[in-house]
């Protein structure tokens, strides 16, 4: 367990998140309605080239349950935003690793072709370097629309590798020297496991980024994005319709009001929309085929939703 970690938490109440309409204490669920879609997640595959701590997609060099869509495949979800006028302004890649993808760099050079926004989540790890200069190429035709947001998850050596293993810290370093050098725009995620108050996390950072020479101010929530940890079996509120007011939390600042996410199954005829990044294995979560089949409102029924999206208000999006 890395440095600083909390005990062990509470399991998950058997009875919770069972039925999609009601909560185990009998109030109605809430749902999150598709308000105002701005950003489409691609799901390039699985496959990782590293296997890390507590995974949220149990990303490995061995898990292909999601297998890598083909550019094609892409572009028809592309050419559905064009068609029909959907308001999507980005494009978010995640993985798995996405540049181990081989079609990874021809469909985000599509993206960016359109007009459109592109961020890639990566961990600037070989998969990256391997492919550094068509990389580059796209950042000279199409510059600032396109951030690349590398996972850097804790600002010590020690920490960061306790997750992502020996080797990896010296990998991501000089993954993002060479994006500073090359003047990508670049944020950072980082984790939340080891129960650091916000403020020290985000001081860490800085100190890491003025060292390495980087372009992300810690202290910006967009340049600096830190994920709350989830753990499906640790117990967690479901949130009723009540919740909202309650919380004082606007069903719309939620990530499922603003976005979906295409996955391509191992074995499937053809790609598929979920409802977000968090739930790509989880069938209640599947909505359909196109972008207008999964316009529909998503009922929050699954512990990811309450300690990731409402009570941590948290979101894997750009802006």
């Amino acid at each position: 367990m890395p440095e600083g970690s909390p005990g062990q938490p509470t399991p998950l109440d058997a009875e919770k998140f069972r039925d999609a309409d009601t909560t185990a204490t009998g109030d109605a669920r809430a749902s999150v309605a598709l308000e105002r879609p701005s950003t489409l997640w691609i799901n390039t595959g699985t496959l990782c080239n590293i296997t890390c701590v507590n995974c949220y997609i149990e990303s490995s060099p061995s898990n292909d349950r999601l297998a890598y869509i083909r550019a094609d495949e892409v572009r028809s979800y592309l050419d559905e935003i064009a068609r029909d006028g959907w308001p999507v302004d980005e494009i978010g890649f995640t993985g798995g690793e996405p540049f181990m993808n081989p079609d990874f760099l021809e469909m985000l050079d599509d993206a960016l072709q359109r007009g459109l926004r592109a961020l890639v989540l990566t961990n600037a790890m070989k998969p990256l370097w391997n492919k550094r200069e068509r990389l580059a190429a796209i950042r000279e035709r199409h510059g600032d629309r396109l951030c690349v947001r590398v996972s850097v998850d804790h600002f010590t050596r020690a920490n960061h590798e306790a997750l992502r293993g020996p080797g990896s810290w010296k990998a991501v370093t000089e993954g993002l020297g060479w994006l500073a050098e090359n003047g990508f725009a670049i944020a950072v995620a980082g984790r939340t496991v080891w129960g650091e108050a916000e403020e020290t996390a985000r001081a860490g950072y800085a100190a890491l980024f003025s060292a390495l020479e980087l372009p992300v101010d810690a202290r910006d929530a967009g340049d600096l994005v830190l994920f709350p940890e989830m753990d499906a079996n640790a117990d967690v509120p479901e949130i009723t319709t009540a919740c909202w007011g309650l919380l004082d939390v606007d069903p719309a600042s939620v990530m499922c009001a603003t976005s979906r996410m295409v996955v391509k199954r191992k074995g499937a005829e053809a790609a598929a929309v979920v409802s977000c990044t968090l739930l790509p294995y989880e069938p209640a979560f599947e909505m359909g085929r196109t972008l207008a089949e999964s316009a529909g409102r998503v009922k929050l029924n699954h512990p990811h939703c309450a300690k990731f999206c409402v009570l941590g208000g948290a979101s894997c999006a750009a802006g």
